[in-house]
Formats: C-alpha cells, structure tokens, sequence
C-alpha cells in the first residue's frame, strides 16, 4: 500500500491559497525587486543614448554626467536588490514554516494502522527529500520567479520604448521557448513523481535493513537485502536518468530561445541602420536588453525546472491530508476504567485475518499476560486493546465507550501501549516531559522521574533544561525509558499495555529498569505481552495466543496443571 498523492488541481488551490495569505509580502518584495531592475535598465538606455550623442559630437562634460549617472543606477540597483533578497529570503521562510508546521500537524495524526501497511520508506521519503525539494524551492524559487518574471516584462517593456521596430528581434526566440517549456511541462511532474516514489522505495529499503540488521544477520538475509536495494537503486536510477535528459531538453530549446534574439537584434537592426529607422544608440540599448533579458531567461528557466520538482514533492505531501481517518469521537464518556474486547477481528491484508473473533473481559487492577508463539497475534491483539488500530470486527471498548470513540487526548489518559521503542525529542527534559500533559508544572515532573528512579536527572547542572537529544545531552537507552515511563507517570492511565518494554536492553540495563517499571505499573491494570514466560508467572491470569485465538485463559498454576498448551510452553521456556 502507498500513502495518497495529491492531484494537481489539489496542489494549485492549496498553493494558491498559502501564497494569498502572503499577498501583502509578496507584493513587497516585488515592488521592492522592481525599484531594482528599473535602475538596472537605467544602465542600457543611458548607454545607448551616449552612444548617439558621441555621434553627434558630445561633449566630455556630457560623457562624465552620463557616467555619474550610470555610477547612481548602479548604487540603486544594488541597494535594492539587496533588499529585496532579504525580504525574498524572509518571506520564503515565514511561508515554509507555515507549510512545514501544517505537515508536521498532519503526519503526527496519521492512522497508524494506515502507516504500518504503507511501510516507513514511503513516509520518510516524504518527510526527507520531498520537504526538503519545496523547502529548497519555496525560501530561494517563489521570490526569484516573482522577480525574474517582473524583470522579463520589464525589460521587454523598456526595450520598446527605446526601438519598437528593433525590438521585434526579441520575439524570434519565443517560438522554442513556447515549444521546449510545453514539451517539458507536459512530461516533468509525473517523472518527478516517480522519482520520488523510487526514493523513497530506496530509503526504506535502506533503513529497514540497517534497523534490522541483527535480523537479517542471524536468518542470514543479506544477499536477499543486497538485491532489494540493488533493485531500488536501478528504479531511482532510472528516473534519474529520465529526468535529466527531460532537463536537458528544455535547457537546449531554451538556450536557443535566448540566445538567438541577440544576434537577431544586431543583425536587424543593422538593416534599420542603414534604411535610417533606427539609431544605433537605440539598436545598442536594446541589444544590451537582450543580453540582461537572457539572464533573467536563464535563472527563470532553472526555477521552471526546480518547481515541477517542487511540485511533485508537495504532491506527495499534500497527499498525507487525503488519508481519512480510522475513528471518529462519539463525544461518549466512558462510565469506569473496565476494558472489554468482544468478537475482536482484525486483518493487516484484506482477506487475512490475523484475529479470528476474540473475546476478553479484562478486569480492573488485574495484570493479565499474553503468551503464545511467534505470529500468534499477541502484539496485534495488544494493540487492539490500546487502541492503536480499529478492529476490522468486533468492538474493544472502555466503560461501556468504543476506544475508537475517543478522541485521542482522552484515550491515552484511559489505556497506553509500552513498546521495546523508546524515543528522545531534541530538546529540554521538560519539552519531552510535557510532550505526555503539555500543563505539566516543575513539581510534577520531578516527581515523575523520581517515581521512576530517574536520579540521574539531578545530576544535570540545568536541571529540567538540560539539552538532550542530537548534538546534546546523550541519554543511555536506559535513561531514555526511564524518560519515557515518566512521560506515562504524567499521562496517569488507568491502563498499560507492555509490549515487552525492556527486550531490547542488555540484561543489566533491564534489571535495573525493573523496579523503575515496577512503580508505574503499582495500582493499574496491565496486560504485559510476555515473550520470556517469567511475565506469565507473576501474572494473575494468563491468556495463550494461538492462531488469532484465545485457546487458554487463567492463573498461571491452573493452566500448567491441566498440561495444555500453556503447559506445553511453559516447560519448553525452562528447559530453554
């Protein structure tokens, strides 16, 4: 499955709507980039007029005014374009920001459920090189082609006014502008879309395989891999090449198209030279335009190119908007803290169910485990009951109240999920505390790292304003789930889902975190998803997983007297 990806009607009417809510700056800097090319088409038409009054025996008094002049054009030209840049680059990025906040606000609300079946190359390719394509191109290219446009017109406007006759040698170009930019613009985007999607195949084939190395050296999975992304990098090789030579046929048609009104002005207007319809102060002033045309033809040429990349990018982030959601809040308040799973189906392909129709009444203050073997359902199962994904079937509710029927701040105050993953946010100590209850004072979450046995969160010369994360404060994985379990301190669910929270420690590391989970599990309900039987023993009832079902349910000493399968497990876990 492949996330959506925006139409270009979609994309032209949100472009269209960020760009007018920044209409007041954009008009600024092109007012401000206009006031620049003004004084840089003083330059030509000063020369061409210079040009004509040596002809007819100018003076060098004349000569130095004509050059105070130039020097004065030249001095407001660069004030201004310097300004303008400023402003451009200002305005580039209040807009990306506003752009990058909205897809950051849309990714972090995604239905996992509709995550997991896409996969994680997909995603990050759209959170990597697809932002960082309209980043590069909304700070620097949005400016520049308000810009060069304006100067094009500009300029095609000034040379008119000096020459009209000479000035139609710079419409000969246009016909292979018109022919080269039509032929590209109808090819480009869906290339660049392909583009992106065989990134982002890469990607994620990349990073799974590095992720999951462990994995893929003990089932001995490395030539499979090797191919996977030797695979990939053909596919983004591919249209790679394609894109280059779509690139290098519109810079060819292009260059023509620009280069070619130079010599046409030169030419032609030597002809009105002659016949007496023209100066050559006038020919030289618009052969100078052409020359300053061709620049501005060139940049805008780049930043055609850049923006169908753009495009194509922000297609495939707009497109995050189109996935509907997997629940919807009733507005329902649950009546208690009693959690019941009814006729629980749920399938990751449609067609293969992975639970098949399970029943659960998990009871107030209870600690429940789950055992079974690999593949069984357990960890799908526990989902369910933190109500990560929807059950395709059946209902899983709390109180009386569907948890799909929650909105997403009252479901985690209700149940959490506690995996093997645990994640530290660049920031302070306190922005990753508060990240659980944004409200939370200084009081409070000392309190949840010391419940937590997070001592060494004192140590810290700023305290709850130490720098962690990336180019910081470097947390021990273990520290980084002390973190994380004080995050739940602060949330206060009734009920926590483990999903084998300290298998991914070394053994020393998850001894010691033992009694830091100890504490958060102290007075709530827990279903601990058990791959090392220990869990089960400690557990009040357990309940055994096999084939999307539960096959056993009870307390640990009942199910290995009537010699089962729990039974079954329990003796291989202990010769193991």
């Amino acid at each position: 499955m492949q996330l959506p990806v925006a139409d270009g009607r979609t994309v032209w009417r949100y472009s269209r709507r960020l760009l007018a809510d920044y209409r007041a700056g954009l008009v600024g800097v092109v007012l401000i980039q206009a006031a620049a090319a003004v004084a840089a088409l003083a330059v030509p038409w000063l020369f061409g007029g210079l040009v004509d009054d040596l002809r007819a025996g100018a003076t060098l008094d004349l000569v130095n005014r004509v050059g105070v002049l130039l020097l004065i054009a030249v001095v407001i030209q660069t004030v201004f374009s310097a300004v303008g840049q400023r402003q451009a680059m200002v305005l580039g990025e209040q807009i990306f920001a506003r752009l990058r906040e909205e897809f950051i606000s849309t990714v972090t609300h995604l239905p996992l459920s509709t995550v997991e079946r896409a996969g994680t190359g997909d995603l990050l390719g759209r959170t990597t090189n697809d932002v960082d394509r309209v980043q590069w191109t909304v700070r620097f290219g949005v400016p520049r082609i308000l810009v060069t446009s304006v100067t094009i017109l500009l300029t095609l406007a000034a040379a008119f006014t000096a020459s009209p006759a000479t000035s139609l040698g710079m419409l000969v170009g246009l016909p292979f502008l018109i022919l080269a930019g039509r032929w590209y613009l109808k090819r480009a985007t869906p290339a660049y879309l392909a583009s992106s999607e065989a990134w982002a195949k890469l990607n994620g084939s990349v990073s799974e395989t590095v992720e999951q190395a462990s994995a893929v050296d003990a089932l001995g999975l490395g030539p499979r891999r090797r191919r996977a992304m030797r695979d990939a990098m053909k596919g983004a090789w591919h249209w790679e090449r394609h894109t280059l030579f779509l690139r290098a046929v519109l810079f060819i048609g292009m260059t023509i198209g620009y280069v070619l009104p130079t010599a046409a002005i030169i030419v032609w207007g030597a002809w009105l030279v002659t016949n007496g319809a023209a100066t050559v102060g006038a020919v030289t002033t618009v052969a100078l335009y052409s020359i300053q045309w061709r620049g501005s033809i060139g940049e805008l040429m780049f930043w055609i190119d850049e923006v169908q990349v753009a495009t194509a990018s922000l297609s495939r982030i707009l497109g995050v908007n189109l996935v509907q959601p997997d629940r919807y809040a009733s507005g329902e308040e649950p009546a208690d803290s009693h959690i019941e799973a009814r006729e629980v189906r749920y399938a990751y392909r449609e067609g293969h169910d992975v639970l098949h129709g399970i029943d659960l009444d998990l009871r107030d203050g209870e600690r429940l485990a789950i055992v079974g073997p690999s593949g069984a359902g357990k960890s799908t199962f526990g989902r369910m009951l933190a109500g990560i994904h929807p059950p395709g079937g059946g209902s899983v509710t709390v109180g009386g109240v569907k948890l799909v029927d929650l909105t997403e701040e009252e479901l985690r105050r209700q149940v959490v999920l506690v995996t093997q993953e645990h994640h530290v946010f660049i920031g302070t100590l306190a922005d990753n505390l508060r990240l659980a209850r944004p409200g939370a004072t200084e009081v409070e979450m000392r309190h949840a790292l010391s419940v937590v046995g997070a001592t060494w969160a004192e140590a810290f010369d700023d305290g709850l304003e130490t720098e962690v994360g990336s180019g910081a404060v470097t947390l021990t994985p273990a520290q980084a789930q002390q973190l994380a379990l004080a995050r739940i301190v602060l949330l206060d669910p009734h009920t926590l889902v483990l999903d084998e929270a300290t298998s991914l420690l070394d053994p020393r590391a998850a001894r010691s975190l033992e009694g830091s989970l100890a504490q958060v599990l102290k007075d709530r309900t827990v279903v601990a998803i058990a791959h090392r039987l220990h869990t089960a023993h400690d557990a009040d009832r357990v309940a055994v997983i096999e084939d999307g079902l539960i096959a056993e349910l009870g307390p640990h000493e009942e199910l290995v007297a009537v010699g089962g399968q729990y039974a079954a497990l329990w003796e291989s876990w202990r010769q193991e």
